[in-house]
């Protein structure tokens, strides 16, 4: 069945909630279906004390949905655009992601945050930002960014039935895209070669995956096969499946596109370089956003994306250096 990545989304809560009559949903305007509809429908299906209409406060929104995790609940807090979420950030980074340590595992945070992030009609500075690497930082907490509706069905599935707080982050400029569902589970944790190759890998999640695929569909008419693993989880992330890749093409770039500078590909960089060093037959890159804010005028926008040009670039520059090293020998 085709959905969009949003009804995808709409469906995974769904049926968790006819599931689990303590899996909840609270937020800002979830009655009238969620600022981008995720929630249409849902509160007449479930009644209003399930599909909870909150004050406009995320830090209230945040504590109540950790106290209401800690006596049974589990739930689903809605906080409409991630940038909003910073003013939640005490009581998901310093209660909910700390509990269960705390407590020696005596009170435990099921709460799923999702957080829609990323670049979408001229949204500016304060409503365009991907913010997952700040999440990843963070001890007991996992980060979930889907890329495709199959995946926005599966990982929010798979958040649900987590004991743990989990960041899902949702591309809003993926919402419309349409694809099939599959029935089979989709772990957190586990990556999906989204296109094999054989010249290079390219890791990416969320919206980038789909940037990466043009740019390797590119690089393929001219010779260039190009890997493309979709990460799905940032944390915890898939080694295993991306030194797979690696060692069988011999190069790395790590592309995405929160800015560059202390982004979640720096992390993914440097293990690579640690670990596979004698596999590698070009210094691995990464790719992301420069360190400026988003602006509102679709020129200046488009001065803050990671192209399919700009990751092809990229991986040629890769193919080049080593056929450059070869040649010397």
């Amino acid at each position: 069945m085709a959905l969009t990545y949003l009804e995808a989304g709409r469906r995974a809560l769904a049926e968790a909630m006819a599931a689990d009559k303590r899996v909840v949903a609270l937020g800002e305007d979830l009655g009238r279906g969620g600022v981008f509809g995720q929630y249409k429908g849902m509160q007449e299906q479930f009644g209003p004390g399930r599909i909870i209409d909150t004050p406009i406060s995320e830090a209230a929104i945040m504590g109540t949905a950790v106290g209401m995790a800690l006596v049974g609940r589990r739930p689903v807090v809605e906080m409409r655009f991630s940038d909003f979420a910073l003013c939640a950030v005490d009581e998901l980074i310093n209660q909910a992601a700390k509990a269960r340590y705390m407590f020696g595992g005596q009170g435990r945070v099921p709460v799923v945050v999702r957080q829609p992030i990323g670049m979408w009609r001229s949204s500016a500075a304060q409503h365009s930002q991907s913010l997952e690497a700040w999440y990843a930082h963070m001890p007991g907490l996992a980060v979930v960014c889907p890329a495709t509706p199959a995946d926005n069905y599966g990982l929010l599935k798979a958040a649900l039935a987590t004991d743990d707080p989990v960041v899902y982050m949702e591309h809003k400029d993926l919402w419309g895209l349409e694809g099939e569902l599959d029935a089979a589970p989709v772990p957190l944790g586990k990556a999906r070669i989204a296109r094999p190759g054989r010249d290079a890998t390219i890791v990416t999640w969320s919206k980038t995956v789909h940037v990466a695929l043009a740019a390797a569909a590119e690089l393929d008419r001219n010779g260039v096969s190009a890997e493309v693993v979709d990460l799905r989880t940032l944390w915890p992330w898939d080694k295993e499946t991306v030194f797979a890749s690696v060692r069988r093409t011999g190069r790395l770039l790590v592309a995405h596109e929160a800015v560059q500078v202390a982004g979640f590909g720096a992390e993914i960089a440097a293990v690579v370089a640690e670990t596979l060093d004698d596999a590698l037959k070009a210094p691995v890159r990464r790719l992301g956003a420069p360190r400026i804010p988003v602006a509102y005028a679709p020129p200046l926008e488009d001065r803050a994306r990671v192209g399919a040009a700009d990751i092809a670039a990229a991986v040629r520059a890769l193919v080049a250096t080593t056929r450059r090293a070869a040649a010397a020998e």
